[in-house]
């Protein structure tokens, strides 16, 4: 806008200042301010964009045009058709030709090729309002939610048998089956990872977590409690008639064309059974060791451990901690047609191509260390384990990985040498430890500054200190934070991705570890041989402008 000469330099430092201090775009508030025409915008970004500019409000469009998105597409993705091409492809009117996102839900969801038109905003809502009745804001209320859902928006079927009579009785409350399929629909479009239904005394609280923080939203109503939670239960193949003990199920959903699962626990609460699911997208998971958040020098010496032939790799971490995502990302970097790879799981979170995978059933007496033992007999390469939990299936994974194979596992501790004294403790002979393990990595996940918002920012005094920032690391560093946009929910972060502590088990770690040192005194020789504690691989991300001081303090605040 400033090449065309619709701005100049000082309405847009003006604009700058009042956005930073509002929180609004910068573009937004130098149109409510009136030195520019929301038209002015749709004729700039047309084109940066090289895209054809229209004017819905000069256009009369027939059935025939407006019948090629159904009225849920065009106000899910507030996209307006506006003609179809030659080639068979619908013309859409959209307001940010750049949001790649919309542009390719939008075209998943017609299953046809899309041609691209650029309007004003406020264009696109009115003429929703206009062709296909009511606003294309503020689906926020509930009862607005009811009426606005569609039922080709979201699938879902149960993932066990036949619930028999019960399902055509909460099927017939059309209404409930609208609004928990617009929860999961909002959950997903929000990028949440856990949805919560949590019932309180006189509430009935929804909460989305986004990159591992909970958001509230607003409530449900409360009347709507039992018949939410009994829809669910159904869904998730529990028994509505069992309210006493915890249950737990899984949905199959398909939600805009992307298949996901959601894992779903319920538990009995003072004022009600609380509902918890965990929305697993297999499309969005990432499956690359980069993409996890290596540096590259803890990329190529974890890669090396990876790549060995035997022994026993540990990913440590409390829950939430992105450990079994570290695994699925090893497990892909060495699936090759020569090896042949087996897991157990409890659940089998996400299927992998070429990979046996195992789903351990507790209630039948298949275990993790059944399962193990029976999988050993199929003579497999690799072996990945979902947890040690005891002295059975540590004793048989450590054997395995004495044996030939390639053990890869998970316990919940808070840092990687911590995870010797865990096998330890729970009965593991030291010198079975030090003869098996190879690699001992902790993880933690921060949160990533928004690329939208991303602007300079250098941390405070006090958290300089925290991390051990001289002044002159500062000095050659590129710290940034995110001021805050739509597009991150006003948060400055959006996605997440990990920091890591690797321990490389030599011979003199192994010589400490059969002397069974106290795990300070491991901790301190791991440092000598150069591991990087947490803290110091969070403080080099905050160095390189990836995350925020807060984010790395907050995840690492047992890592003095």
């Amino acid at each position: 806008m400033l090449d065309m000469g619709l701005l100049t330099h000082e309405q847009v430092e003006a604009g700058r200042a009042e956005a930073e201090a509002s929180g609004e775009g910068v573009l937004d508030t130098i149109v409510k301010g009136g030195s520019l025409e929301p038209m002015m915008v749709t004729m700039a970004k047309a084109t940066y964009f090289g895209v054809e500019a229209v004017n819905l409000a000069d256009l009369r469009l027939g059935d025939d045009v407006i019948g090629l998105v159904p009225r849920h597409v065009a106000k899910r993705f507030n996209a307006v058709p506006v003609a179809q091409s030659e080639s068979g492809a619908v013309v859409v009117a959209l307001a940010d030709p750049s949001d790649i996102d919309s542009v390719d839900g939008l075209r998943h969801a017609l299953n046809k090729e899309i041609e691209l038109r650029v309007t004003s905003a406020s264009d696109i809502e009115s003429a929703i309002g206009r062709y296909y009745g009511g606003s294309s804001k503020d689906d926020g209320g509930i009862a607005k939610m009811i009426q606005d859902i569609t039922e080709g928006e979201v699938e879902v079927s149960a993932m066990k048998g036949d619930v028999g009579a019960d399902e055509e009785e909460v099927d017939a409350d059309a209404p409930i089956i609208k609004l928990v399929n617009q929860l999961i629909v909002d959950a997903f479009k929000k990028r949440a990872s856990d949805l919560h239904l949590e019932p309180l005394a006189k509430r009935f609280r929804l909460r989305f977590r986004i990159d591992g923080v909970c958001v509230e939203q607003p409530d449900l109503p409360k009347r709507l409690q039992a018949p939410i939670v009994a829809r669910l239960k159904i869904q998730a193949g529990m028994s509505i008639a069992e309210k006493r003990i915890p249950q737990d199920g899984r949905i199959q959903c398909n939600v805009g064309g992307k298949f996901i699962d959601l894992r779903v626990n319920c538990l009995p609460t003072q004022h009600g059974e609380s509902i918890v699911m965990r929305i697993l997208d297999k499309s969005g998971l990432k499956l690359g060791l980069a993409e996890l958040g290596f540096f590259a020098d803890d990329q190529a010496n974890f890669e090396r451990m990876v790549a060995l032939p035997d022994g026993i790799l540990l990913v440590t971490g409390p829950t939430g901690s992105g450990k079994t995502t570290t695994l699925y990302s090893c497990l892909n970097y060495i699936n090759r047609p020569d090896r042949k790879i087996i897991t157990v799981e409890d659940p089998v979170e996400y299927m992998l191509a070429g990979i046996n995978q195992v789903q351990v059933h507790e209630h039948i007496g298949f275990t993790f260390a059944a399962a193990l033992r029976s999988m050993l007999r199929q003579a497999p390469n690799v072996v990945m384990l979902g947890e040690i939990r005891d002295l059975e299936t540590a004793s048989i994974a450590i054997n395995a990985s004495l044996t030939g194979h390639l053990v890869f596992s998970t316990l919940h501790t808070n840092d990687a040498p911590s995870a010797v004294t865990r096998l330890i403790d729970i009965g593991v002979k030291p010198f079975l430890v030090a003869s098996s393990a190879r690699c001992l990595m902790a993880q933690r996940l921060v949160r990533k500054i928004c690329k939208q918002c991303i602007g300079p920012s250098a941390p405070s005094d006090s958290e300089c200190h925290a991390l051990g920032i001289s002044p002159e690391m500062l000095a050659q560093a590129t710290p940034k934070k995110g001021r805050g946009c739509p597009d991150c929910n006003r948060t400055g972060h959006r996605g997440r991705f990990g920091i890591f502590e690797i321990f490389n088990i030599n011979d003199e770690a192994r010589r400490l570890i059969f002397e069974k040192v106290p795990a300070n005194v491991l901790r301190n020789k791991a440092r000598e041989m150069g591991m990087r504690t947490l803290r110091e691989d969070g403080t080099r991300k905050v160095l390189a402008g990836l995350t925020t001081a807060e984010e790395v303090i907050r995840a690492t605040v047992t890592d003095h």
